[in-house]
């Protein structure tokens, strides 16, 4: 029952952790629009209006470690630590937001802490036979909020850990950290870091600016479908077909012409050497689809695929059905270049 409390906890923490990236950038955006007098000027009259914040809520002095620390421990009523996160919120966008120098790293696991310790609390008012202690929610929204935002599951569950050293811990918080990560993805394409990038124009899953292989697409270069290969072939024939065709791979579609995935020559060679003698072996058990390449799929993007395949080449699929229409091989890759350069 607590595993089930944790995920709904991950739910709420990837939202909440999406909602501080758009905020962060939503406040930044106000400071620009709002300020009209010289550049030197701003930092100091935005010193005075987070003077206020800090006046308002003290607990938001310095990286707030006592404060964060207490609230894992219950110390808080759920109404102040929803207001502590408001605040954190406010007052790190509003320090990058004048120009001040700060990250969002220590702020997430500030915002996430209020965020579990008031869940834990309201399970615990809600669920007292099934609520765990307040400071391990606490410590899973603290590692799931980092991971709406950053999307970095790894370096949540390994920091986290490390700033712990509870063993009993590490379930519950992998479950919340892949759970925020995956509902992350689902709500937006871009992280808190990398939305400031997109912002200023660069686009981390496009091709460089000037780059050789740019706009083209998969379509524009791909080589002719080669002969696929039957499920029902044995080894022996695939091998022979396999080095006549000049490929170090080919397609494999069954009996009703439907494509199934790709089959290698290493893998051909390697499945031979293994085969018992009286029981040949069809390639169709060999075959292994590749991350699909469409078409319409942009060249640059493309490539991460092709230099992960272990063949020669991967097939090209049709963008609406799904069945192989070509064949892209490093060879139609650099012509590509020669084409633009």
């Amino acid at each position: 029952a607590q595993y089930g409390l944790f995920a709904a906890l991950a739910l709420v923490a990837a939202g909440l952790g999406v909602g501080f990236s758009r905020f962060l950038y939503l406040v930044e955006d106000a400071c620009d629009w709002l300020w009209r007098g010289p550049e030197w000027l701003r930092p100091a009259v935005g010193g005075l209006a987070l003077g206020v914040v800090l006046l308002v809520l003290p607990q938001m002095y310095g990286v707030g470690y006592p404060v964060l620390q207490k609230a894992t421990a219950g110390g808080y009523a759920i109404g102040f630590l929803l207001l502590l996160l408001v605040g954190k919120m406010l007052a790190t966008s509003l320090t990058i937001g004048i120009g001040g120098s700060g990250g969002v790293f220590a702020p997430s696991l500030f915002i996430g802490a209020m965020l579990g310790s008031a869940y834990g609390i309201g399970v615990h008012h809600l669920l007292p036979a099934s609520g765990g202690a307040v400071g391990a929610y606490a410590l899973v929204g603290m590692g799931a909020v980092f991971a709406g935002a950053a999307r970095a599951p790894i370096t949540a569950v390994v920091i986290l850990f490390e700033l712990t050293g509870e063993y009993s811990i590490i379930l519950p918080l992998m479950l919340a950290i892949v759970l925020a990560t995956a509902t992350s993805h689902l709500l937006t394409r871009d992280t808190v870091y990398t939305l400031k990038l997109r912002r200023r124009g660069i686009n981390l899953e496009g091709p460089a600016p000037g780059a050789r292989i740019g706009s083209q697409h998969v379509g524009a270069v791909m080589e002719p479908l080669p002969s696929p290969l039957p499920a029902s072939t044995t080894l022996a024939n695939s091998a022979d077909l396999l080095s006549l065709s000049g490929h170090g791979a080919l397609p494999v579609v069954d009996d009703t012409g439907d494509y199934v995935g790709v089959v290698t020559a290493q893998a051909v060679a390697e499945a031979l050497a293994e085969e018992p003698e009286g029981a040949p072996t069809l390639v169709g058990r060999l075959a292994e689809p590749p991350a699909p390449v469409t078409s319409d799929q942009p060249l640059a993007q493309a490539l991460h695929t092709l230099l992960s395949a272990t063949g020669t080449g991967v097939p090209v699929l049709d963008a609406d059905h799904g069945k192989p229409v070509g064949w892209l091989s490093h060879q139609s890759a650099l012509r590509a270049v020669h084409m633009t350069a």
